[in-house]
């Protein structure tokens, strides 16, 4: 028996298999994963008390989310994000992730073609060939930078959506306010939406801010904003994110969420409650370290300007470094980690064919050994370029 032709041309994950290089060399530091060093503020557990306290709270609930969690988040959108609910509706999911999957179900056909930034989040090129449409891949300038011209040359009769991702995973690049707002405008003109990725919204630097496209007046119709607390809140294997639609793709949401998944699971709903009456405060608190991580990581860079290009990156937690050498991504990778003890993803996993590219995390790790992993990086690059 074999596997689906559709399924055989999506690329296995990456994360799993830097995983297991990892565990099969013990010792090694990771700088990989995105993940925060942090987990939930205790309001996240304080609010399981509720849900335990009801019985109810056992059997199946509402699909696009509990009442409580849903006003939560609108109340948080209008103060932090400046969207209004008019004209669009707040769907709870499992992750950002699965915001993605709905959207994308809920667009297309297949055939299909979704405008993706290259380099792109390796999961979102998986789940748009995984509904049978075919990704398109536009390159970002130097700095990892949207190029509007690009976008615009790009779309054809099949298009059905333009997604952007700021602060964006892999780069760590925020678009600008102005090229945002030049997309949405463009998917009004053509008819497509407008998928907003904004899994890392607090995690900016040297004063740069996040823009929320979802905000733009007029632009209900054709925006897909999607969230997390996966990051922020420290939250990742609680699983909780939310979409916000517009009104006439409810419906079709609906009906995948509920072939999917029923429920978003109704505990970590609850603690998403509790998480966000801490409010973006915890957040933020959490980002001071962060940022001295990221401070180290630079430093260490810039020793070796003369064997990788670090180019600008001021929001969520990573570098996409160029790596000024002709030796394949993966194989590179594999020598760090067999020879260095150090773990970094390559990357091809995110469409980076054409020259060596090394993505590194900093936002997992406490400062010692944050520092530790760094040096190995830059004393592996230095032996083995």
């Amino acid at each position: 028996m074999a596997e689906s032709l559709r399924m055989q041309s999506v690329q296995s994950p990456i994360i799993p298999i830097v995983g297991e290089l990892i565990r099969s060399n013990p010792g090694t530091i990771s700088l990989g994963q995105g993940v925060a060093y942090y987990g939930p503020p205790p309001e996240a557990a304080g609010a399981i008390e509720t849900f335990l306290a009801d019985p109810e709270n056992h059997k199946y609930k509402l699909v696009q989310g509990i009442p409580e969690l849903l006003n939560t988040i609108q109340a948080k959108l209008q103060t932090e994000n400046d969207i209004s609910i008019e004209g669009s509706r707040i769907v709870v999911t499992a992750g950002a992730n699965m915001g993605f999957v709905n959207a994308v179900l809920a667009v297309t056909d297949p055939g299909d073609e979704i405008i993706i930034q290259l380099p792109y989040y390796f999961n979102h090129e998986m789940a748009i060939v995984i509904a049978d449409c075919k990704a398109v891949c536009v390159p970002t300038d130097d700095d990892y930078q949207l190029q509007l011209d690009s976008i615009t040359a790009a779309i054809t009769d099949r298009t059905r959506a333009i997604v952007t991702i700021s602060p964006n995973n892999p780069t760590g690049s925020v678009y600008r306010e102005s090229d945002l707002r030049q997309v949405n405008e463009l998917c009004r003109q053509k008819g497509i939406y407008h998928i907003s990725d904004e899994a890392y919204e607090y995690f900016t630097y040297n004063g740069v801010e996040h823009f929320s496209p979802g905000s733009i007046e007029g632009g209900a119709e054709h925006t897909i904003s999607l969230f997390s607390l996966s990051k922020a809140y420290g939250f990742a294997s609680w699983r909780i994110g939310w979409m916000v639609i517009p009104e006439h793709l409810y419906m079709p949401i609906r009906k995948i969420q509920d072939t999917i998944l029923i429920c978003p699971p109704v505990i970590s709903q609850w603690a998403a409650v509790g998480a966000m009456r801490a409010g973006a405060g915890y957040c933020r608190q959490k980002l001071r370290m962060t940022t001295e991580v990221r401070e180290i990581f630079l430093n260490e860079l810039s020793s070796i300007r003369d064997l990788v290009t670090v180019p600008r990156a001021d929001g969520a937690f990573y570098f996409l470094l160029r790596v000024h050498t002709d030796l394949d991504s993966m194989k590179l990778v594999k020598r760090l980690i067999e020879e260095h003890k150090v773990a970094v993803v390559p990357g091809t996993t995110f469409g980076m064919e054409d020259r060596c590219y090394l993505r590194v995390a900093y936002g997992a790790l406490q400062k010692e050994t944050a520092a530790e992993g760094i040096g190995r990086l830059v004393c592996g690059l230095k032996k083995i370029l």
